[in-house]
């Protein structure tokens, strides 16, 4: 077992190490401003919790019609550029925010906040698929997603014992540390190896892409909105089953806590396990129905602790909850083949912006919906989110087979076979060749690391 673990903490290439390295800084910090962030919101800034709920649903807005216009930055000036501005321009936020003092400076500085993000998310995701040879991608992004959920961790408990000083100088603080954390962050990604679409020369930036743009692909818009029904399981993981323990079964409330610790456990050690195998769409569709599968073996067990009591609620509860994070890890793995197989690889930004416009559609609702169903019609409701999902899983499967039909005839075909042969590898001073055409860039996923 030791062995296995080594094997693990091994990264695929040596390129994989620095990127997943650079995704321990970004997560560290985020979650060290994210644990405390209640507390600096309410007694720092002096907002009440309506306010910070206002404010946070106005940077989503802001999120999300950004997301577009940055992807296509992205593609215009290059990804480790954007990248690289994105992290920069979140160390400057950070910095400021313990001179915000009012609800009119936190609302632009969260509004702000999150347009930088979509910046740094579309960036991160092109550079990641440019950069990488094909081969590696999947199993390169889930070694990465495991150092993202150390830095969460590691960010969290940071946070909880700056918490625990119940200090005000210690939580002014905490977005300076942050902003710290994302300046080396800033620092490490300026040193990574230039992805083919930073190597264009001016004159090619200004080239526009021939053909139709990522809103004009149908298939990939709903491949994407079908990709955010499915990441609706951390809404049963965060919000329902939570609620569910609470009001609907007898299990101590404290089980909450290992909930999330077995979520945390099980994201850091079995991403490069689920992620094994998936490299084209049609092991990504499989591991989409595993997840799948996952998910409605979660509602079903879930359900079911209504009527139970003692030891067999609080074993039931979990095992739902493991399997509710068994659907995130297939999910991932899922994720990640459909943005390397399923983007123009010269549009690559613009298409992750359209991803998360529609994606973003296909999960917002549901905190209302799966807590409505849930809470109010019990084993029925369970019943309907699970139909939701099969559903979706079976709807995605001819949306693939769109979005690949759109590339094969707006594309060259050259440059679609250059996109999925496997690069020269940065760590040797090489960078991967631009497609045959001048090139742009690639999309990150849900779960940005």
């Amino acid at each position: 077992m030791f062995a296995a673990l080594l094997r693990h903490a091994r990264p695929p290439s040596p390129l994989a190490g620095r990127l997943a390295r650079q995704s321990l800084l970004f997560a560290l910090g985020e979650g060290t401003f994210m644990t405390g962030s209640a507390v600096f919101f309410t007694q720092i800034v002096g907002l009440s919790a309506a306010q910070v709920g206002l404010g946070l649903t106005l940077a989503g807005v802001a999120s999300f019609l950004a997301a577009l216009p940055m992807g296509k930055l992205v593609d215009r000036f290059g990804p480790k550029k954007m990248w690289a501005v994105s992290a920069t321009g979140q160390a400057a936020m950070f910095a400021v925010w313990p001179f915000i003092t009012d609800f009119r400076g936190y609302v632009l500085m969260a509004v702000g906040m999150e347009v930088i993000g979509a910046l740094g998310g579309a960036a991160h995701g092109a550079y990641t698929i440019d950069v990488l040879p094909s081969d590696e991608r999947v199993k390169s992004r889930a070694y990465m997603y495991s150092a993202l959920n150390v830095g969460f961790t590691l960010g969290s408990l940071i946070g909880g014992v700056a918490l625990a000083f119940h200090s005000n100088q210690i939580l002014h603080a905490i977005p300076w540390f942050t902003a710290a954390v994302f300046l080396v962050n800033a620092a490490a990604i300026s040193q990574l190896p230039r992805a083919s679409h930073d190597e264009r020369t001016p004159e090619e930036r200004k080239v526009k892409v021939p053909g139709p743009g990522p809103l004009r692909n149908v298939g990939w818009l709903l491949t994407t909105f079908f990709g955010g029904v499915f990441w609706t399981n951390q809404v049963l993981l965060n919000i329902v089953i939570p609620l569910w323990l609470v009001e609907e079964t007898d299990a101590p409330r404290v089980l909450l806590a290992f909930l999330f610790g077995t979520n945390t456990v099980m994201c850091i050690f079995l991403p490069m396990a689920a992620a094994r195998g998936v490299e084209d769409v049609p092991t990504a569709l499989k591991a989409v129905r595993i997840s799948s599968s996952f998910f409605v073996v979660s509602c079903l067990i879930t359900l079911a602790t209504h009527d139970t009591v003692g030891w067999t609620t609080i074993a039931l509860v979990w095992l739902g909850h493991v399997t509710v994070t068994g659907a995130e890890l297939y999910l991932s793995a899922a994720s990640w083949a459909f943005e390397a197989e399923l983007m123009d690889p010269r549009q690559r930004g613009a298409y992750q912006g359209a991803a998360e416009l529609s994606s973003t559609l296909g999960r917002v609702w549901a905190p209302a919906l799966y807590t409505f169903l849930a809470m109010n019609w019990g084993a029925s409701g369970w019943l309907v989110i699970a139909g939701i999902i099969v559903v979706a899983t079976v709807a995605i499967h001819p949306s693939t087979r769109m979005a690949r039909r759109f590339l094969e005839q707006h594309v060259p075909a050259d440059v679609l076979a250059q996109a999925r042969a496997s690069a020269p590898d940065p760590e040797d001073g090489l960078a991967a060749g631009p497609p045959s055409f001048i090139g742009t860039d690639e999309p990150a996923t849900h779960p940005r690391g």
